[in-house]
């Protein structure tokens, strides 16, 4: 290395960096598709459950041995996933480790013993205990497994925010030392982003059991069973969906706020709008980074203020990213554009689903229009693209940075060979591939099978006779 010229090592670091960024988002796409499930899911079965001991209708309880089957996949194949993803802050981003290392850690470290841990610990008596222990302590354990998953998602969010907008630290000779926890955690970012993500967990999990109510239903399968969990899906939409919106509106205003070039990207903005004044938004445009224009697009005149603030003007500026030199934006604006559509426009449609199926129910037509039913079998697997390309937006968006306006990608990456990083990756995409092909096929297996309304009720289940010692 010592004897090659500045040029080349810095091209060898931006290929292994390029290499280690690429890494890093095909384990954390992969592995955000379960616990997407398994945080929302588990707020589900406590709510069956607890209708359940309320009610006692045997129907709440075969949902919850039922839906606690596909929770406990996801589960198990979310934690096989998520192991790689931690291992990659040693492996592949060793000096943004040394660099956040103080605090970051800790975060992580509480996410794994306040969070996982309560999770995992109380997940055997979730799916092992229902006649070992009392109805209201196998409850109480359903209700510490979703506190638990949704935990997780709380420290998460709360470091990824702190990247997003750094407080209560000071960056002194490349190292973050750590001024006060507090600011660290409750940094600008963090209530509004975890509001975000807790919606889109439970949204994105709803709509997945309403797609299978749905889809039985169809099939006139158990159509009385599943016509119960689609009216609880229907029922908690009604709040949730609109509610998410709103908060992504929030969501907005704050990268507006702290991120300028991320929102100019999200809107391909090359040139900026002063105050006062009013702009077109573009539905869909081709941006062209070396021109620093949009080849064409698609506008809806004097939109973009009705979007940002409900009113047509501006009331502030909105830099284009013409005001930034290249290497302090983000360089894939196409990709920041587009998955912020995707995810808008899914939140919508799933939103007006919602509505419409809120029409039906009122004229007590819920489950008779099979159009409908497939409307919901499609709509299910949407929220799971609208996260990703949500987390898309939140990480492609705050380039060239890792902590934004701190500490750049490419002085944050491990100063490896770029062929091991591809070999790697390679073997990561056959084993996320392996891992995926199983989920489905394990899948398929408990939905052809479905609920086992034959499993007797835990108060029913006769006491085994006591032995006597001679």
């Amino acid at each position: 290395m010592g004897s090659q010229s500045p040029l080349r090592v810095m091209s060898w670091l931006a290929d292994t960096a390029t290499l280690s960024r690429l890494q890093f988002a095909v384990t954390a796409i992969f592995h955000m598709l379960w616990p997407v499930l398994t945080t929302g899911l588990a707020i589900f079965l406590v709510i069956v459950e607890g209708m359940w001991l309320r009610t006692r209708n045997p129907d709440y309880y075969h949902h919850a041995r039922f839906w606690s089957k596909l929770y406990v996949l996801n589960f198990g194949i979310g934690v096989a996933s998520g192991l790689p993803m931690e291992f990659q802050f040693g492996t592949n981003w060793a000096p943004f480790s040394e660099a956040v290392g103080d605090f970051f850690g800790s975060i992580l470290g509480f996410e794994g013993a306040m969070a996982f841990m309560l999770e995992a610990g109380f997940l055997g008596i979730m799916l092992f205990g229902w006649n070992r222990v009392p109805p209201p302590i196998h409850y109480l354990a359903t209700i510490m497994v979703a506190f638990g998953a949704n935990l997780s998602t709380f420290w998460i969010l709360a470091a990824n925010s702190w990247m997003q907008t750094p407080a209560g630290t000071l960056l002194q000779d490349g190292h973050f030392q750590v001024l006060d926890y507090f600011r660290i955690i409750f940094n600008p970012f963090m209530v509004v982003s975890v509001s975000h993500m807790f919606l889109a967990t439970l949204e994105t999990s709803l709509f997945m059991v309403g797609g299978i109510s749905a889809w039985y239903l169809l099939r006139d399968r158990e159509a009385e069973f599943f016509r119960r969990s689609f009216v609880i899906v229907l029922s908690a939409l009604i709040a949730i969906a609109p509610l998410q919106i709103w908060v992504g509106h929030l969501s907005g205003e704050q990268v507006w706020e702290y991120q300028p070039t991320k929102l100019a990207a999200m809107e391909a903005q090359w040139k900026t709008i002063p105050a006062g004044e009013t702009a077109p938004w573009s539905v869909l445009a081709w941006p062209d980074t070396q021109a620093e224009t949009n080849r064409w697009s698609l506008e809806v005149p004097q939109a973009l203020g009705w979007i940002l603030e409900f009113q047509p003007r501006l009331s502030r500026p909105l830099k284009g990213l013409s005001e930034w030199e290249p290497r302090d934006r983000p360089s894939m604006v196409g990709l920041v554009f587009y998955a912020f559509r995707v995810m808008v426009g899914i939140g919508f449609a799933l939103a007006g689903l919602m509505l419409l199926t809120g029409l039906q129910w009122l004229r007590g037509r819920l489950t008779r229009d099979r159009w409908l039913l497939w409307g919901w079998v499609l709509a299910a697997p949407l929220g799971y693209i609208a996260v990703e390309s949500g987390w898309i937006v939140r990480c492609v968006g705050r380039q060239p940075w890792l902590v934004y306006g701190q500490l750049r990608t490419l002085d944050a990456a491990s100063d490896v060979p770029a062929g091991a990083v591809a070999s790697s990756l390679g073997t990561f995409l056959l084993l996320y591939s392996v891992l995926f092909v199983t989920a489905l096929f394990f899948g398929r297996r408990i939905l052809l099978k479905g609920p086992d309304r034959q499993l007797p009720l835990p108060e029913t289940i006769p006491a085994e006779p006591a032995v006597v010692e001679s």
